[in-house]
């Protein structure tokens, strides 16, 4: 690649940052350019690794040894009253944080081309270049933009603005607590594996992941959850992202003004629903927070100049556990396209679109059905065969956070 060709990448996140190392990597000079005002890292979440991932991380130049995250071995489901349903399941997967992930990534990249809040207005593009304008007065030009901005992106919105998140009817409540707050009971029941409870139309599952200071080692952990709870669009979503001051937030509301009696209803719900060791889990979060569950898919990812990729492009339900993973996989497609067509940049990005959208739709499709069990069974858009599947624990467990499907 020629080094004089300058990335301008749009959105400071995963996609953003894959993007930005693996260019920068391959002799292109990139420029990040992220909405907020401070790093990102305090974000909680967990995340599921796949190989595909560490490959890029590799690529990435980032180092992958036992710190990288925590070791699940195996799986299991428990009932209302804390028991096993059936036998466990084997699979040794590594899962990990998000502020553990974006850190690694982030200190990868240079720190004189990672620019804080800088919100993008608009683009514009002539015969050789194209050029980002700022909500600060400032502008960049390059030879390619990468829209990484996310499920809001402001990049996506310009070029697709037909291209919307469509609601899934349910919500993902999250959390993340040190495990030393939780007993030895819930300790021994759930430490170790990846834990699974299946209320009636509901999917609660939790794994550890890195602590609060991105460390791995036993006794410095914490413990995250995801519970998947459906929400009527109509009657109910909207007074969840309502906060106290009555502001309606849009798509998803800060965690900080989430209102206490929302917090305390779903409290509420996990003794009555939940496996006393979850229950405890949800008991003991200071901070429990929610986002409704979006499905988006973008017809085409090229514009003249402008690719997007990530969670600008296609934003599936998280139950395949791979968001983390394909925006890397889209990035490596990039660069990878960008080095075999030379030159030849419209080539390159045709042949990235063609790739990454039909990649896209699969995992779409995909993550639709393993969210089949939650929810009524008439709304979910699928076959009530698959709806049933998706209720039992066997398939849950052998399925759920797994790619590529097996």
């Amino acid at each position: 690649m020629n080094a004089r060709r300058r990335a301008l990448v749009i959105g400071g996140s995963f996609g953003g940052l894959f993007a930005a190392n693996l260019l920068a990597r391959a002799g292109w000079e990139v420029e990040v350019y992220e909405r907020v005002g401070a790093a990102l890292a305090g974000r909680g979440a967990g995340i599921v690794t796949h190989d595909e991932l560490f490959r890029a991380m590799e690529r990435s130049g980032i180092t992958i040894d036992q710190t990288i995250g925590v070791e699940a071995t195996s799986r299991l489901t428990l009932d209302r009253a804390g028991n096993v349903i059936g036998d466990e399941f084997p699979l040794r997967q590594i899962l990990t944080a998000w502020g553990r992930m974006y850190r690694l990534l982030r200190d990868a990249f240079a720190a004189g081309r990672y620019h804080f809040d800088k919100s993008l207005e608009r683009i514009g593009q002539g015969d050789d270049s194209v050029t980002a304008y700022f909500a600060d007065g400032t502008r960049a030009t390059g030879d390619l933009l990468i829209g990484a901005d996310g499920i809001r992106s402001t990049v996506r919105a310009q070029y697709l603005p037909e291209a919307r998140p469509v609601y899934a009817g349910y919500v993902a409540w999250r959390g993340l607590i040190d495990e030393g707050v939780l007993s030895a009971y819930t300790q021994r029941s759930l430490f170790g594996r990846m834990g699974f409870c299946l209320p009636p139309g509901e999917q609660m599952l939790g794994y550890l992941v890195a602590g609060p200071r991105n460390t791995t080692r036993p006794g410095e952990r914490r413990y995250n959850f995801v519970w998947y709870r459906p929400v009527d669009a109509t009657s109910e979503l909207p007074a969840l992202l309502t906060d106290a001051a009555g502001c309606l937030h849009d798509m998803n509301i800060p965690p900080d003004r989430i209102r206490a009696d929302v917090i305390a209803e779903m409290r509420a719900a996990a003794e009555r629903l939940l496996a006393p060791q979850f229950a405890e889990v949800v008991r003991a979060t200071a901070e429990p927070f929610f986002q409704p569950i979006y499905d988006l898919e973008s017809p085409r990812l090229v514009f003249d100049r402008v690719a997007i990729l990530g969670d600008a492009a296609f934003v599936a339900r998280p139950h395949c556990g791979i968001g983390v993973t394909k925006a890397a996989g889209d990035a490596v497609a990039l660069v990878d396209e960008l080095a075999r067509y030379g030159d030849d940049l419209p080539g390159a990005l045709q042949a990235f679109e063609a790739q990454r959208v039909d990649f896209g739709r699969t995992v779409i499709a995909h993550a639709r059905r393993l969210g089949a069990g939650i929810g009524d069974a008439g709304a979910t858009g699928q076959s009530d065969e698959v709806v049933a599947q998706m209720r039992r624990p066997e398939v849950v467990m052998r399925e759920v956070g797994i790619w590529p499907p097996k």
